[in-house]
């Protein structure tokens, strides 16, 4: 099972695919959370993407292909994977057809006045990457990391001024992806609205259900 999670930042992503690759056994490989890990370290890499992603720009492509190529050699990939905001253009939806064509595309649906009141409330540890919501994903302890007890930040890239140069980009570039696997009838959307279990149940149903012919943009 080789499958992607797409939408805008807000809609949910990570939490599901976290859910998900638990469940399945497959890898949630966050390309995001990948980038930010590599910052974090000071590695070349993250060096050379930390000005990119703290204005709220999308990473050149021939960055994020070479990172998860890198990462689709490993071992624990070979029953599949979840991505999780990859591929975000064209360019890189075409490139991964070439080492590691998709099964299936699961895209998120949310209206943008709701994505940008969970972004507002969106709070994330600075050690393990891992993400909360102040409404629907509260931490144990308040303002505490469940993982390693790390005071939780909000990232430079879930700010109001961020948010919106992040919007734009997506629409501008991210969803063109759309068309190019709708072509190729992979696409199943998932209302992204409600409860995080209500959105879980959505895309288990979307799975269970498949694609066939026609049908493969059915909003479950």
């Amino acid at each position: 099972m080789r499958l992607s999670f797409l939408g805008p930042p807000g809609a949910g992503k990570g939490t599901q695919a976290q859910r998900l690759s638990a469940a399945r056994g497959i890898p949630h490989l966050s390309t995001g959370e990948m980038l930010r890990a590599a910052i974090r370290a000071q590695t070349p890499l993250g060096r050379e993407v930390q000005g990119f992603m703290r204005a709220g720009n999308l990473v050149p492509d021939e960055l994020v292909i070479r990172m998860l190529r890198e990462r689709l050699r490993q071992d624990d990939t070979r029953p599949g994977f979840l991505l999780d905001g990859f591929p975000r253009t064209v360019v890189q939806a075409e490139a991964l057809e070439t080492f590691a064509p998709l099964d299936r595309v699961l895209y998120f649906d949310l209206p943008e006045p709701e994505l940008l009141d969970r972004l507002a409330d969106r709070w994330s540890c600075p050690k393990c990457g891992r993400v909360y919501n102040l409404r629907s994903n509260l931490p144990r302890a308040p303002g505490v990391c469940d993982e390693d007890g790390t005071a939780l930040l909000q990232r430079p890239d879930d700010r109001p001024e961020a948010v919106r140069v992040r919007l734009k980009v997506y629409h501008a570039e991210t969803a063109p992806v759309l068309a190019y696997y709708r072509a190729r009838d992979l696409v199943l959307t998932v209302r992204a609205s409600g409860s995080v279990e209500a959105v879980y149940e959505r895309i288990l149903g979307a799975l269970g259900k498949g694609a066939p012919p026609g049908r493969s943009e059915e909003a479950l």
